[in-house]
């Protein structure tokens, strides 16, 4: 086993690993990351990058630019064009990110399945504010982005973004690791709920989604395309928007500064694309979810 590899398995350990990435001062490390990550000194810059590389199996040959000027730069990178092929059905929901599927299923009640023997509750991801009786019997599914991956999300279908709730919070890892130790791990962290229209398209009924976009530890800012505002651990308010802004499927909707969680939510009606499971990858684009009504 080489230095690297030796390296890699050391920090694969489940102790340290969520010793190193959650015992820390979560918090102040994320602002700090915010701060180091924007400095545009190229030996600076060259240097995080090359860390960054050794730790992780980040692959810049997709990306538009050959060279960034900066860490943050890097982090939310554009693709070039025509990688990400859309999906173009009317029965299927498409990835908005590159992400690892992670946790999926039927909504049972108001309880989301997190990890084994961990659940969590629709009032506590999305607030007593939300009518949770829309996703009642509904269908969930967690797409992980790693810190190398492409960190930019798009609309999973034709239709327009109504309103966001903006949720202050923590910074927890969420990675395997900290999803089996930390008790409903999504809805402690920093987070935001999109309502999401979908475009009255046959074969599929007037109906909504929701995606939570939820931060992490270095993690803690989400960028819309279409506000004016930056959702970060600073931010004050307001935290409740109304919005009438329309996508088209596979449209970048925004980004995040650096990578984390979407948790895609719908009505009755959908399952899980049947070549996907725990753990495989997917592109943005991809067939995620399928209408089987």
């Amino acid at each position: 086993m080489g230095f690297k590899e030796k390296i890699h398995h050391l920090f694969n350990q489940e102790d340290l690993n969520f010793l190193l990435t959650n015992r820390l001062p979560r918090i102040w490390l994320t602002r700090f990351m915010g701060r180091f990550s924007k400095i545009e000194i190229p030996w600076v810059k060259d240097a995080s990058i090359g860390i960054w590389k050794f730790f992780s199996d980040l692959d810049l040959s997709e990306a538009k630019k050959e060279n960034f000027t900066s860490m943050h730069d890097c982090f939310t990178r554009e693709l070039k064009p025509g990688l990400r092929p859309i999906n173009p059905s009317h029965r299927v929901l498409s990835s908005p990110v590159d992400a690892i599927v992670g946790a999926f299923g039927t909504i049972q009640g108001d309880q989301l399945f997190q990890a084994k023997g961990l659940n969590y509750r629709l009032e506590d991801l999305l607030g007593l504010e939300e009518n949770l009786k829309d996703w009642h019997g509904g269908y969930f599914v967690t797409l992980r982005l790693t810190s190398s991956m492409y960190h930019r999300f798009h609309a999973p279908y034709n239709g327009k973004v109504e309103k966001i709730r903006y949720f202050s919070g923590d910074t927890w890892n969420v990675n395997p690791i900290a999803l089996k130790r930390v008790e409903k791990l999504f809805c402690k962290n920093e987070r935001a709920f999109i309502q999401y229209q979908l475009e009255d398209t046959s074969p599929l009924p007037p109906q909504k989604i929701a995606m939570v976009p939820v931060a992490a530890i270095l993690v803690a800012s989400i960028h819309f395309n279409f506000l004016n505002v930056m959702f970060h651990l600073k931010y004050t308010g307001p935290n409740n928007m109304t919005c009438d802004s329309r996508f088209e499927k596979g449209q970048e909707m925004g980004r995040f500064e650096q990578g984390s969680t979407i948790i895609l939510l719908t009505p009755p009606g959908w399952s899980l694309d049947s070549r996907l499971q725990n753990g495989s990858r997917i592109k943005m684009g991809e067939s995620l979810l399928v209408w089987t009504e």
